[in-house]
């Protein structure tokens, strides 16, 4: 069955993107204007919650960028981009995956909202202001963890890596990454050497 990935450039589609990429795996990029709800065709149809990206395998449609990542990794691997309960850092490995969306990405999103998707009558510098101090509150928690690690769990470069390293692309994308801290932007310019995230960034 083809892996089917529906993309619109420098998204949340990134992940999958780079995933795929690390893993080699075959498969088929679908690249969309954004936002495809309006302008692809049949997207709705598709997603119906409109959200980049979208993967679809067969009859497995999944629309939360996390998760495809996890999925690739486990039904296609093996591939040491994933852990297993029996690892030592399998709660911590979770925890990067969950905390990319729901802590760091969520901020982000509004930030580029109401500096670049609104109309001007409606963007909001306070909401801005507010919403760049509590990612960089957040972010507080990626710079700790690298004090000693150059990865972010294993010892080694994982979906947590990717995970997390999309959300510092994003916040670099905004005009923020001039006020990351050491250990942020010496990891964040290392993910940005792998050869797979260079493919997946330019696709």
């Amino acid at each position: 069955m083809t892996i089917k990935l529906y993309h619109c450039k420098r998204s949340r589609s990134l992940r999958p993107l780079w995933t795929l990429e690390e893993m080699g795996l075959d498969y088929e990029l679908i690249t969309m204007e954004f936002p495809p709800r309006l302008t692809y065709q049949g997207y709705l149809a598709i997603n119906n919650l409109g959200t980049v990206p979208t993967l679809v395998e067969g009859d497995v449609t999944l629309t939360e960028s996390t998760a495809m990542a996890l999925y690739l990794a486990e039904k296609h691997g093996p591939t040491n981009l994933t852990l297993g309960p029996s690892d030592a850092d399998y709660g911590l490995f979770l925890n990067w995956l969950h905390r990319s969306d729901a802590t760091l990405t969520f901020p982000l999103t509004l930030v580029l909202r109401y500096t670049q998707h609104e109309p001007e009558e409606r963007k909001n510098p306070q909401v801005v202001e507010d919403y760049t101090k509590w990612f960089f509150s957040r972010l507080r928690s990626v710079e700790t963890a690298l004090e000693d690690r150059e990865y972010l769990c294993a010892d080694r470069f994982t979906l947590a890596d990717i995970s997390i390293g999309f959300s510092l692309v994003f916040a670099e994308s905004l005009g923020l990454a001039g006020s990351f801290k050491t250990n942020t932007a010496r990891y964040l310019a290392m993910l940005k050497k792998r050869p797979a995230f260079q493919r997946a960034y330019n696709l």
